[in-house]
Protein backbone atom coordinates (compact mmCIF):
# COMPACT_ATOMS: atom_id res chain seq x y z
CA UNK A 1 0.00 0.00 0.00
CA UNK A 2 1.00 3.67 -0.71
CA UNK A 3 1.67 5.91 2.36
CA UNK A 4 0.88 8.85 0.74
CA UNK A 5 -2.38 9.02 3.01
CA UNK A 6 -2.79 7.52 6.37
CA UNK A 7 -5.48 7.67 9.20
CA UNK A 8 -3.12 7.72 12.76
CA UNK A 9 -3.62 4.49 14.64
CA UNK A 10 -5.83 6.55 17.10
CA UNK A 11 -7.67 8.33 14.85
CA UNK A 12 -6.93 11.79 15.39
CA UNK A 13 -4.62 12.70 12.63
CA UNK A 14 -4.34 12.18 9.14
CA UNK A 15 -1.13 11.79 6.98
CA UNK A 16 -0.10 12.82 4.12
CA UNK A 17 2.51 13.02 2.06
CA UNK A 18 2.99 16.68 0.56
CA UNK A 19 2.62 16.06 -3.24
CA UNK A 20 3.81 19.89 -3.81
CA UNK A 21 7.32 19.00 -2.25
CA UNK A 22 8.12 15.93 -4.61
CA UNK A 23 10.37 14.86 -6.24
CA UNK A 24 13.02 16.40 -4.60
CA UNK A 25 12.02 16.49 -1.09
CA UNK A 26 9.69 13.72 0.82
CA UNK A 27 7.94 15.52 3.63
CA UNK A 28 4.89 14.20 5.50
CA UNK A 29 2.46 16.65 7.21
CA UNK A 30 -0.07 15.35 9.83
CA UNK A 31 -3.67 17.35 9.77
CA UNK A 32 -5.49 17.39 12.13
CA UNK A 33 -8.11 20.60 11.34
CA UNK A 34 -10.73 20.96 8.79
CA UNK A 35 -9.00 24.08 7.50
CA UNK A 36 -5.90 21.68 7.37
CA UNK A 37 -7.00 19.16 5.31
CA UNK A 38 -9.01 22.23 3.13
CA UNK A 39 -5.84 23.58 2.29
CA UNK A 40 -4.27 20.12 1.63
CA UNK A 41 -6.70 19.35 -1.21
CA UNK A 42 -7.22 23.09 -2.47
CA UNK A 43 -3.26 23.27 -3.10
CA UNK A 44 -2.53 19.98 -4.16
CA UNK A 45 -0.88 18.30 -1.52
CA UNK A 46 -2.78 15.58 -1.80
CA UNK A 47 -4.28 14.96 -5.16
CA UNK A 48 -5.35 12.48 -7.91
CA UNK A 49 -9.19 11.49 -7.54
CA UNK A 50 -9.12 8.16 -6.22
CA UNK A 51 -6.96 9.38 -3.69
CA UNK A 52 -8.86 12.83 -2.71
CA UNK A 53 -11.63 10.43 -2.09
CA UNK A 54 -9.80 8.66 0.47
CA UNK A 55 -8.04 11.46 2.14
CA UNK A 56 -11.72 12.85 2.50
CA UNK A 57 -12.80 9.68 4.17
CA UNK A 58 -9.93 9.56 6.60
CA UNK A 59 -10.22 13.68 7.00
CA UNK A 60 -14.07 13.12 7.80
CA UNK A 61 -13.23 10.30 10.39
CA UNK A 62 -10.57 12.50 12.45
CA UNK A 63 -12.58 15.74 12.25
CA UNK A 64 -15.51 13.67 13.68
CA UNK A 65 -13.48 12.44 16.28
CA UNK A 66 -12.68 16.12 17.05
CA UNK A 67 -15.89 17.62 16.90
CA UNK A 68 -17.49 19.31 19.83
CA UNK A 69 -19.79 17.15 22.01
CA UNK A 70 -23.23 18.10 21.91
CA UNK A 71 -26.60 16.38 21.41
CA UNK A 72 -26.50 13.80 18.62
CA UNK A 73 -28.67 16.85 15.99
CA UNK A 74 -26.12 18.83 16.92
CA UNK A 75 -23.38 16.31 15.84
CA UNK A 76 -24.72 16.00 13.15
CA UNK A 77 -25.34 19.31 11.88
CA UNK A 78 -21.75 20.13 12.73
CA UNK A 79 -20.57 17.28 10.18
CA UNK A 80 -22.91 17.85 7.66
CA UNK A 81 -21.31 21.44 7.84
CA UNK A 82 -17.77 19.97 7.58
CA UNK A 83 -18.30 17.71 4.56
CA UNK A 84 -19.86 20.82 2.69
CA UNK A 85 -17.10 22.40 3.72
CA UNK A 86 -14.17 19.74 2.51
CA UNK A 87 -16.44 19.09 -0.81
CA UNK A 88 -16.01 22.81 -1.74
CA UNK A 89 -12.14 22.63 -1.91
CA UNK A 90 -12.33 21.10 -5.56
CA UNK A 91 -15.19 20.72 -8.15
CA UNK A 92 -14.15 18.31 -10.58
CA UNK A 93 -12.85 15.39 -8.71
CA UNK A 94 -16.05 13.09 -8.46
CA UNK A 95 -14.36 11.18 -5.68
CA UNK A 96 -14.67 14.03 -3.03
CA UNK A 97 -18.27 13.92 -3.27
CA UNK A 98 -18.94 10.63 -3.36
CA UNK A 99 -16.45 9.72 0.16
CA UNK A 100 -17.85 12.18 1.70
CA UNK A 101 -21.74 11.47 1.03
CA UNK A 102 -20.47 7.69 1.84
CA UNK A 103 -19.05 8.75 5.33
CA UNK A 104 -22.26 10.96 6.06
CA UNK A 105 -24.39 7.72 4.96
CA UNK A 106 -21.96 5.68 8.02
CA UNK A 107 -22.74 8.13 10.66
CA UNK A 108 -26.78 8.48 10.37
CA UNK A 109 -27.19 4.62 9.94
CA UNK A 110 -25.18 4.54 13.55
CA UNK A 111 -27.33 7.75 14.72
CA UNK A 112 -28.95 6.15 17.58
CA UNK A 113 -25.79 4.21 18.88
CA UNK A 114 -23.80 7.49 20.87
CA UNK A 115 -20.90 9.09 19.77
CA UNK A 116 -18.03 6.56 20.52
CA UNK A 117 -20.01 3.75 18.25
CA UNK A 118 -20.23 6.92 15.45
CA UNK A 119 -16.67 7.68 16.09
CA UNK A 120 -15.59 3.99 15.91
CA UNK A 121 -17.63 3.33 12.84
CA UNK A 122 -16.47 6.50 10.94
CA UNK A 123 -12.72 5.59 11.23
CA UNK A 124 -13.36 1.70 10.01
CA UNK A 125 -15.12 3.05 7.02
CA UNK A 126 -12.06 5.12 6.30
CA UNK A 127 -10.23 1.96 6.31
CA UNK A 128 -12.60 0.13 4.23
CA UNK A 129 -12.11 3.07 1.29
CA UNK A 130 -8.70 2.81 1.52
CA UNK A 131 -8.40 -1.05 1.53
CA UNK A 132 -11.13 -0.87 -1.28
CA UNK A 133 -8.97 1.01 -3.40
CA UNK A 134 -5.87 -1.48 -3.17
CA UNK A 135 -8.02 -3.73 -4.32
CA UNK A 136 -9.57 -1.77 -7.25
CA UNK A 137 -5.97 -0.62 -8.16
CA UNK A 138 -4.56 -4.30 -8.78
CA UNK A 139 -7.93 -5.32 -10.55
CA UNK A 140 -7.61 -2.38 -13.03
CA UNK A 141 -3.72 -3.01 -13.43
CA UNK A 142 -4.88 -6.33 -14.27
CA UNK A 143 -7.49 -5.46 -16.55
CA UNK A 144 -5.47 -2.58 -17.95
CA UNK A 145 -2.25 -5.22 -18.86
CA UNK A 146 -4.46 -7.56 -21.19
CA UNK A 147 -4.43 -3.91 -23.73
CA UNK A 148 -0.79 -3.83 -24.26
CA UNK A 149 2.14 -6.09 -25.32
CA UNK A 150 5.63 -6.54 -24.18
CA UNK A 151 7.82 -4.06 -25.57
CA UNK A 152 5.11 -1.75 -26.44
CA UNK A 153 5.75 2.64 -26.28
CA UNK A 154 2.99 3.96 -24.32
CA UNK A 155 2.40 7.61 -23.31
CA UNK A 156 0.53 9.14 -20.13
CA UNK A 157 -0.47 12.65 -19.22
CA UNK A 158 -0.02 13.90 -15.60
CA UNK A 159 0.22 11.59 -13.19
CA UNK A 160 -2.37 8.87 -12.85
CA UNK A 161 0.18 5.98 -10.54
CA UNK A 162 0.67 5.52 -6.65
CA UNK A 163 0.81 8.55 -5.50
CA UNK A 164 -2.74 9.67 -7.03
CA UNK A 165 -4.20 6.37 -5.29
CA UNK A 166 -2.94 3.84 -2.76
CA UNK A 167 -1.45 0.86 -4.75
CA UNK A 168 -0.47 0.47 -8.71
CA UNK A 169 -2.52 3.34 -9.58
CA UNK A 170 -4.70 4.16 -12.33
CA UNK A 171 -3.00 4.61 -15.84
CA UNK A 172 0.05 3.07 -14.21
CA UNK A 173 -1.04 0.49 -12.71
CA UNK A 174 -0.66 -1.81 -16.02
CA UNK A 175 3.37 -0.13 -16.38
CA UNK A 176 4.12 -1.47 -12.85
CA UNK A 177 2.60 -4.74 -12.51
CA UNK A 178 3.53 -5.87 -16.69
CA UNK A 179 7.20 -4.26 -15.32
CA UNK A 180 6.65 -6.80 -12.09
CA UNK A 181 6.05 -9.43 -14.17
CA UNK A 182 9.00 -8.71 -16.16
CA UNK A 183 7.77 -6.91 -19.29
CA UNK A 184 9.29 -4.12 -21.35
CA UNK A 185 7.78 -1.28 -21.86
CA UNK A 186 9.13 2.55 -22.67
CA UNK A 187 6.70 4.90 -21.57
CA UNK A 188 6.61 8.72 -22.69
CA UNK A 189 5.26 11.33 -19.56
CA UNK A 190 3.89 14.20 -20.58
CA UNK A 191 5.56 17.19 -18.39
CA UNK A 192 1.98 18.56 -18.08
CA UNK A 193 1.69 21.75 -18.33
CA UNK A 194 1.72 24.14 -15.54
CA UNK A 195 1.92 22.09 -12.48
CA UNK A 196 4.20 19.60 -14.05
CA UNK A 197 2.12 16.43 -12.35
CA UNK A 198 3.72 14.27 -15.20
CA UNK A 199 7.75 15.69 -14.14
CA UNK A 200 7.44 15.68 -10.93
CA UNK A 201 5.29 12.64 -9.77
CA UNK A 202 4.67 9.97 -13.02
CA UNK A 203 8.50 10.15 -14.36
CA UNK A 204 9.54 9.98 -10.69
CA UNK A 205 7.32 7.08 -9.97
CA UNK A 206 8.00 4.98 -12.69
CA UNK A 207 12.01 5.82 -12.47
CA UNK A 208 11.95 4.79 -8.72
CA UNK A 209 10.12 1.55 -10.00
CA UNK A 210 12.94 0.91 -12.79
CA UNK A 211 10.46 1.68 -15.88
CA UNK A 212 11.82 2.61 -18.68
CA UNK A 213 10.37 6.25 -18.91
CA UNK A 214 10.99 9.66 -21.23
CA UNK A 215 10.07 12.55 -20.07
CA UNK A 216 8.57 14.93 -23.08
CA UNK A 217 7.07 18.47 -22.88
CA UNK A 218 3.16 18.45 -23.54
CA UNK A 219 3.71 19.31 -27.35
CA UNK A 220 6.01 16.55 -27.79
CA UNK A 221 3.22 14.28 -27.88
CA UNK A 222 2.42 14.60 -31.75
CA UNK A 223 5.59 13.67 -33.19
CA UNK A 224 6.40 10.70 -30.49
CA UNK A 225 3.50 8.98 -32.46
CA UNK A 226 4.14 10.19 -35.62
CA UNK A 227 7.41 8.58 -35.59
CA UNK A 228 5.59 5.31 -34.27
CA UNK A 229 7.08 4.97 -31.24
CA UNK A 230 3.76 5.02 -29.41
CA UNK A 231 0.96 1.43 -29.27
CA UNK A 232 -1.05 2.88 -26.99
CA UNK A 233 -2.66 5.68 -24.40
CA UNK A 234 -3.10 5.45 -20.87
CA UNK A 235 -4.57 8.44 -18.92
CA UNK A 236 -6.44 8.07 -15.97
CA UNK A 237 -9.65 10.63 -15.10
CA UNK A 238 -11.31 12.72 -12.45
CA UNK A 239 -14.92 11.66 -13.85
CA UNK A 240 -16.56 9.85 -16.06
CA UNK A 241 -19.76 11.80 -17.34
CA UNK A 242 -22.98 9.05 -18.23
CA UNK A 243 -22.30 9.16 -22.28
CA UNK A 244 -18.33 8.10 -21.46
CA UNK A 245 -16.73 11.68 -21.57
CA UNK A 246 -14.33 11.64 -19.25
CA UNK A 247 -12.49 14.73 -16.93
CA UNK A 248 -8.84 14.69 -16.79
CA UNK A 249 -5.89 16.93 -16.39
CA UNK A 250 -6.12 19.66 -19.09
CA UNK A 251 -4.36 18.77 -22.34
CA UNK A 252 -6.10 15.51 -22.26
CA UNK A 253 -8.12 15.87 -24.64
CA UNK A 254 -5.38 17.24 -27.08
CA UNK A 255 -3.54 14.14 -26.28
CA UNK A 256 -6.33 12.23 -27.69
CA UNK A 257 -7.43 14.24 -30.81
CA UNK A 258 -4.00 13.49 -31.48
CA UNK A 259 -4.16 9.64 -30.55
CA UNK A 260 -7.05 9.67 -33.08
CA UNK A 261 -5.27 11.12 -35.79
CA UNK A 262 -2.19 8.82 -35.52
CA UNK A 263 -4.22 5.93 -35.06
CA UNK A 264 -3.51 4.55 -31.29
CA UNK A 265 -5.87 3.78 -28.46
CA UNK A 266 -7.02 5.78 -26.09
CA UNK A 267 -7.38 4.57 -22.79
CA UNK A 268 -8.97 5.87 -19.57
CA UNK A 269 -8.55 4.16 -16.61
CA UNK A 270 -10.72 4.98 -12.97
CA UNK A 271 -12.11 3.11 -10.40
CA UNK A 272 -16.48 2.58 -10.56
CA UNK A 273 -16.81 5.52 -7.91
CA UNK A 274 -15.49 7.64 -10.69
CA UNK A 275 -18.37 7.39 -12.97
CA UNK A 276 -20.89 9.95 -12.39
CA UNK A 277 -24.52 8.59 -13.89
CA UNK A 278 -25.86 12.54 -11.89
CA UNK A 279 -23.75 14.10 -15.17
CA UNK A 280 -25.46 13.37 -18.70
CA UNK A 281 -22.62 14.40 -20.25
CA UNK A 282 -19.05 16.15 -19.50
CA UNK A 283 -20.60 19.80 -20.88
CA UNK A 284 -22.21 18.84 -16.96
CA UNK A 285 -18.87 18.33 -14.98
CA UNK A 286 -17.72 21.79 -13.26
CA UNK A 287 -14.10 22.77 -14.49
CA UNK A 288 -11.88 23.75 -11.34
CA UNK A 289 -10.17 27.61 -12.57
CA UNK A 290 -6.94 27.76 -10.81
CA UNK A 291 -4.48 31.04 -9.81
CA UNK A 292 -3.29 32.44 -12.70
CA UNK A 293 0.33 32.91 -10.76
CA UNK A 294 0.49 29.11 -11.87
CA UNK A 295 1.17 29.62 -15.33
CA UNK A 296 3.01 33.18 -15.02
CA UNK A 297 5.07 32.68 -11.98
CA UNK A 298 4.95 29.35 -10.19
CA UNK A 299 8.34 27.48 -11.27
CA UNK A 300 10.28 30.61 -12.35
CA UNK A 301 12.72 32.74 -10.44
CA UNK A 302 11.33 35.53 -12.51
CA UNK A 303 7.72 36.38 -13.81
CA UNK A 304 7.18 34.75 -17.65
CA UNK A 305 4.92 37.25 -18.92
CA UNK A 306 3.78 40.77 -18.32
CA UNK A 307 1.94 41.20 -14.87
CA UNK A 308 -1.05 42.96 -17.03
CA UNK A 309 -1.46 40.32 -18.79
CA UNK A 310 -4.92 38.00 -18.36
CA UNK A 311 -4.51 33.74 -17.55
CA UNK A 312 -7.19 31.72 -18.57
CA UNK A 313 -5.73 28.77 -16.03
CA UNK A 314 -8.65 25.36 -16.23
CA UNK A 315 -7.28 22.53 -14.12
CA UNK A 316 -9.25 20.34 -16.09
CA UNK A 317 -10.55 19.30 -19.72
CA UNK A 318 -13.25 16.92 -21.16
CA UNK A 319 -12.29 14.31 -23.48
CA UNK A 320 -15.21 13.14 -25.60
CA UNK A 321 -16.44 9.89 -25.98
CA UNK A 322 -15.87 9.51 -29.15
CA UNK A 323 -12.40 9.75 -29.46
CA UNK A 324 -11.88 7.06 -26.25
CA UNK A 325 -11.79 3.84 -27.39
CA UNK A 326 -12.21 1.95 -23.93
CA UNK A 327 -12.49 2.80 -19.87
CA UNK A 328 -11.14 0.65 -17.68
CA UNK A 329 -12.82 -0.19 -14.18
CA UNK A 330 -12.30 -2.51 -11.78
CA UNK A 331 -15.60 -4.26 -12.34
CA UNK A 332 -14.40 -4.69 -16.14
CA UNK A 333 -13.58 -2.85 -19.64
CA UNK A 334 -16.53 -0.78 -20.62
CA UNK A 335 -16.34 -0.28 -24.67
CA UNK A 336 -18.63 1.80 -26.80
CA UNK A 337 -21.39 2.65 -26.93
CA UNK A 338 -20.68 3.77 -23.24
CA UNK A 339 -24.11 5.05 -22.57
CA UNK A 340 -24.91 1.45 -22.76
CA UNK A 341 -22.00 0.04 -20.98
CA UNK A 342 -21.72 2.09 -17.81
CA UNK A 343 -25.73 1.93 -17.45
CA UNK A 344 -24.90 -1.85 -17.76
CA UNK A 345 -22.16 -1.64 -15.10
CA UNK A 346 -24.63 -0.08 -12.63
CA UNK A 347 -27.50 -2.36 -13.75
Amino acid sequence: MCDNVKLAADGMSVRILDQTRLPNDEVYLDLTTAEACFDAIARLAVRGAPAIGIFAAAAFAMLAKRAPMGTGEEFRTHMQQTADYLNASRPTAVNLSWALRRMMGVLDAHAGEGRPAIEAALVAEARAVQDEDVRTCERMAELGLTLIEDGWGLITHCNAGPLATSAYGTALGPMLLGHERGMNFHVYADETRPLLQGARLTSYELDRAGVDVTLICDNMASIVMKQGWVQACFVGCDRVAANGDAANKIGTSGLAIIARHYGVPFYVMCPSSTLDLDCATGDDIPIELRDPDEIKTMFYERPMAPESVACYNPAFDVTDHELITAIVTERGILRPPFTESIEALFA
